[in-house]
C-alpha cells in the first residue's frame, strides 16, 4: 500500500529554517514525481515544488523560489523540503504526494508550520 508520512514541522520566527521530511512506503520515489503542497488555514491547497518522475524539470510557486529547496535520499527513500527565510504567509499545513497534482489524495496528513512575527 502507498503510503507517505510527513514530518519535521513546527514553529519558527519569521526568518528561521525548517526542513521537512517525507518517508515512503509501498512504493520507490525513484520511479515517481514528488510534489508537495501547502494548505493555509481558510485556503485551497497549492503547489509548493514538484519534480518530475524522470528528474527533468523542478518548479516552485513563485513565492517560494530562492528559498525552498526540494531534495531526495534514495538510500532512505525520503524526500526532504528545505525551507529557509521563512515569511508568516508560509504558515500552513504541508503535504507531500508521489504527484504534482494538486487534488491529490495521495498525501499524508501532513505537517504544521507555523512562522510567527
Amino acid at each position: 500500500q502507498l503510503q507517505v508520512v510527513e514530518s519535521g514541522g513546527g514553529l519558527v520566527q519569521t526568518g528561521g529554517s525548517l526542513r521537512l521530511s517525507c518517508a515512503a512506503s509501498g512504493f520507490t520515489w525513484s520511479y515517481y514525481a514528488i510534489g508537495w503542497f501547502r494548505q493555509a488555514p481558510g485556503k485551497e491547497r497549492e503547489g509548493v515544488s514538484c519534480i518530475s518522475s524522470s528528474r527533468d524539470r523542478i518548479d516552485y510557486a513563485d513565492s517560494v523560489k530562492g528559498r525552498f529547496t526540494t531534495s531526495i535520499d534514495n538510500a532512505l527513500n525520503t524526500v526532504f523540503l528545505q525551507m529557509n527565510n521563512l515569511k508568516a504567509e508560509d504558515t500552513g499545513v504541508y503535504y507531500c504526494a508521489p504527484t504534482c497534482q494538486t487534488t491529490t489524495r495521495l498525501t499524508g496528513k501532513g505537517t504544521p508550520v507555523t512562522v510567527s512575527s
